[in-house]
């Protein structure tokens, strides 16, 4: 069993931190965040009609929500006041989740129909998730880097 504390990894140096799994990790705890909320938004505003600004707004405020959310339920269940809780959960997961917003809802707009696409065609569902594998590629270099140097959701590993 490993006793080493958080100080113990700092002092070692950054060589754990910064490995593509621990970004890959990062990464996948983001976008699961990410994922809930931008289907729910994408779903709600394409069943009520909705316009493409609209729904986009929506799934990109959802994403938003629910990334923060996971990351502030683990936070506060290991103890921490829900405002420190909150600066944590904005720390670690506002350059991840910008990121991977940026490049799903930019790969979504720039494939040809799939703006105009319902929940019920095929084109709707491998758009948005082919925009999140295209996210997942280029959001952990990002968070491998932000680890890296201590920042991003590096500054979450204090409450594991």
């Amino acid at each position: 069993m490993d006793h080493t504390t958080h100080h113990d990894h700092a002092a070692a140096g950054h060589a754990h931190g910064t490995t593509w799994a621990t970004a890959a990790r990062a990464t996948l705890h983001c976008l699961t965040g990410c994922a809930i909320g931008e289907i729910l938004g994408m779903a709600v505003g394409t069943a009520l009609g909705w316009g493409n600004a609209p729904t986009m707004i929506l799934a990109i405020a959802l994403a938003f929500v629910f990334g923060y959310s996971l990351t502030l339920y683990a936070v506060i269940r290991a103890g921490v006041s829900p405002r420190t809780a909150v600066k944590v959960a904005l720390a670690a997961d506002t350059v991840s989740i910008a990121v991977m917003e940026l490049v799903d809802n930019g790969t979504i707009a720039l494939v040809p129909g799939a703006m105009e696409a319902h929940l019920a065609d095929g084109l709707f569902w491998s758009t948005l998730l082919g925009g999140f594998a295209v996210a997942f590629l280029l959001t952990t270099p990002v968070n491998k880097w932000m680890i890296g140097r201590g920042k991003g959701h590096a500054v979450v590993h204090a409450y594991h």
